[in-house]
């Protein structure tokens, strides 16, 4: 039996003496017709800012335009303060000698050429999952995927998708190395841990936190979540 009450998933500031970690989920849903219907985020998902904590959606999204493609965030992510999102709209055609979007000036030169036919893609969606911690200033590009306990380090920039489990850096970032070998980080993304009722999830802290794989393994068996 817990003794101490459980985090309010629903509460923009979980913490009202630290007023800069914002729940992000009950922040976009505070927006409401303001709020970006492009976007997803799951629960105890934060963002960490002394300063633009609340902005985040209007400071962190950029070029966040058409909506034509999906940001998706998942659950018990933590961004660090400056982690920033970029959104297809940023994007500019190769196709030909220039890249200038002479058709966002309109008149005289979108008459022959208007903007809606210039040649890009918007892309895939970008996904980030679940337990994925992004470091101060990183910059995710458009249709990234990165993966389950990932770890994206300070000022990266994330041009391609990030296995589950890999802590990546640098400019473009690289994998540096693994949190745990492949098929650890597998068994991890089954258990799913992410996915418990919460009230389970704050008996496995010990175990998430300073625990082995097959120490999870086991609490999630003692909890009749898997075969013995």
């Amino acid at each position: 039996m817990l003794r101490e009450p459980l985090p309010d998933p629903d509460a923009i500031h979980p913490l009202p003496e630290l007023p800069r970690v914002v729940f992000l989920q009950p922040l976009l849903a505070s927006l409401g017709e303001a709020a970006p219907a492009n976007v997803e985020v799951g629960a105890f998902s934060y963002y960490d800012d002394p300063v633009h904590g609340r902005d985040f959606f209007g400071r962190n999204l950029l070029y966040n335009i058409s909506g034509e493609t999906r940001l998706r965030i998942g659950k018990f992510c933590a961004f660090a303060t400056g982690a920033s999102f970029m959104f297809p709209d940023a994007n500019h055609a190769l196709a030909g000698p220039s890249t200038y979007p002479f058709g966002i000036l309109g008149g005289a030169f979108a008459e022959l050429l208007p903007l809606s036919d210039y040649l890009w893609k918007p892309g895939a969606d970008t996904v980030v999952g679940h337990d994925v911690w992004i470091g101060m200033e990183a910059l995710v590009m458009p249709g990234v995927r990165i993966g389950h306990g990932a770890v994206v380090g300070a000022r990266s920039v994330v041009t391609r998708d990030v296995p589950d489990y890999a802590v990546v850096a640098g400019n473009p970032a690289r994998v540096v190395r693994r949190r745990y070998p492949e098929a650890e980080a597998a068994r991890l993304v089954a258990l799913g841990w992410w996915d418990w009722p919460v009230e389970r999830i704050a008996r496995a802290v010990p175990a998430l936190v300073k625990g082995s794989v097959a120490e999870l393994e086991q609490f999630a068996r003692d909890e009749g979540l898997t075969p013995a």
